[in-house]
């Protein structure tokens, strides 16, 4: 029956996705109609796809045209492909995540293990040479894909001068333009800053600096509880540092479950990380060896200080679009500077297009790639598509904790009757057996129907368990649909499948 069910709710969901995002479908079906995939005639510098960017949008959307047989180039200003993401983001922050939870590992749990050595220590430049070997290895393989799927390659800053023309100024000096009948922003997103707080990237760092410190500050406030400065937090306490995370809001990570959010800062807790809720830095004073914050509460109070020998301002990131000429050209930006796209990614000027970190939607990496790929299909003719409640969010401290779909709040202020099931890592096999249990699996699926409303995993390797639950999610499947899909023993997935037993019926090892 449950499967039977899963077939119809996929079918069904076949026909609606081409529908979906898509409310000026009927405006542009009949240039889309009439659009030509084959390469450009007249000038031999026109392109069929121009993209500025060479970030994970940027990159994977000037690959896709490529392969669909659009003459495509791609610009980029870093010198180096892979935009944030590669070069100083998700790459480098995880290589030194995993490189500082091995040295973690081996200071206080390999004993427990039976493997012991006489001392332990930490090689910082190693260790960085290591993130710095990965980073350099994957810029290279994407240069690789260019040249594999024919893709023109600009090294250079990009400005529009009208909407089929980007004037590039080369990292040589030179200046040239290259023409498309599509352009593509990509140009992802930059570093926020704070008010009274200059970042010069030795003692106040941004994500960027805090990747490269030369050595491990004995003192480390984090400004900021969200993914960014949680991970690099987890990074340098491991090696470490005491840490100080200062956070204006009520609680860390705002987008999380509340209740899977408690026992997250709890465990962190635990490691020796420090929280200030509620707080708002008032100056920052760098006239000594360290730092000196002042801080007050956020509803306004009594002041104190805090000293330490780095601060990390991690406050979020905005859209990059300034200088790019938007203006010149009359694309249209909200407030906070992003760009305003329909559901195909169009701008309100006539084939110029936007993705990623520069329009509304989640700040990461795989949504832009997931726009990136949606966008050259609509531009080829064909049907592209992105539900950003499908897009899991994952913080790569340890454990780990991932999501996606509803949270519970989201859930009861939708006014939706639901049932609610979870399963402790405690009492899974594999995490017991590897000594590694912190955490639990919740599920979230509305009470008449058990379709799944959201699922949420803390536990080593969430990044990794939370995708059964997103292609659950794509197909519309029930609880019971996991909890009757067999999975191998002893695994750390079997959590998930229990916590689906307890969400429409009773869970076995608890």
């Amino acid at each position: 029956m449950a499967m039977a069910s899963m077939a119809r709710r996929k079918s069904s969901l076949l026909l609606s996705k081409s529908l979906c995002n898509s409310s000026d479908a009927f405006k542009y079906s009949l240039s889309l109609t009439s659009f030509s995939r084959g390469f450009a005639s007249g000038s031999g510098d026109d392109n069929d796809v121009v993209v500025i960017g060479g970030g994970p949008g940027g990159y994977v959307a000037a690959i896709k045209a490529a392969q669909l047989g659009l003459k495509t180039t791609c610009i980029e200003k870093r010198g180096t492909l892979g935009g944030t993401c590669l070069n100083v983001g998700c790459i480098p922050s995880k290589a030194l995540l995993h490189s500082s939870h091995m040295y973690h590992e081996a200071l206080h749990s390999f004993a427990n293990h039976g493997v012991k050595f006489p001392s332990v220590e930490v090689d910082l430049p190693a260790m960085m040479a290591q993130k710095d070997k990965a980073v350099t290895n994957l810029t290279r393989g994407i240069e690789g894909l260019f040249k594999k799927n024919k893709v023109n390659y600009v090294k250079g800053y990009g400005k529009f001068i009208s909407p089929s023309e980007v004037s590039v100024d080369s990292l040589e000096g030179e200046n040239t333009v290259v023409k498309g009948k599509n352009i593509i922003v990509a140009t992802g997103s930059d570093v926020k800053s704070l008010p009274g707080i200059t970042i010069d990237e030795k003692r106040i760092v941004s994500s960027t600096g805090a990747l490269a410190l030369s050595e491990i500050p004995k003192k480390l406030i984090v400004i900021g509880a969200g993914y960014i400065g949680l991970e690099m937090g987890s990074v340098w306490g491991r090696l470490g540092s005491e840490v100080t995370v200062v956070e204006f809001a009520a609680d860390i990570v705002p987008t999380m479950d509340s209740e899977v959010r408690k026992q997250f800062q709890r465990t962190l807790e635990k490691q020796k990380m420090k929280f200030m809720l509620k707080t708002k830095v008032v100056s920052v004073d760098t006239s000594g060896n360290g730092v000196k914050l002042t801080l007050e509460p956020a509803a306004g109070g009594e002041q104190s200080t805090l000293e330490a020998d780095a601060v990390l301002v991690s406050a979020g990131r905005t859209p990059f679009t300034s200088g790019l000429g938007l203006d010149k050209i009359g694309v249209e930006t909200d407030k906070v500077g992003r760009i305003i796209v329909n559901g195909r990614f169009s701008t309100n000027v006539q084939g110029v297009y936007a993705i990623g970190d520069v329009i509304p939607g989640p700040m990461l990496a795989h949504k832009a790639e997931e726009d990136g790929v949606a966008c050259v299909e609509f531009i080829a003719g064909k049907e592209g598509h992105v539900d950003y409640d499908m897009v899991p969010g994952v913080v790569y401290t340890h454990p780990e904790v991932a999501y996606v779909g509803k949270t519970e709040e989201q859930v009861k202020a939708l006014g939706v009757d639901y049932r609610v099931g979870k399963f402790p890592f405690l009492a899974n096999s594999r995490a017991k057996a590897i000594d590694d249990a912190e955490g639990l699996v919740k599920i979230l699926a509305e009470k008449e129907s058990d379709k799944i409303l959201g699922v949420h995993i803390m536990s080593p390797n969430a990044g990794e368990l939370i995708h059964e639950a997103v292609l659950a999610l794509q197909y519309g499947a029930s609880s019971e649909d996991i909890a009757r899909t067999c999975h191998a023993h002893p695994t750390m997935s079997e959590a998930l499948k229990e916590a689906a037993m307890a969400t429409y019926d009773k869970p076995i090892h608890i």
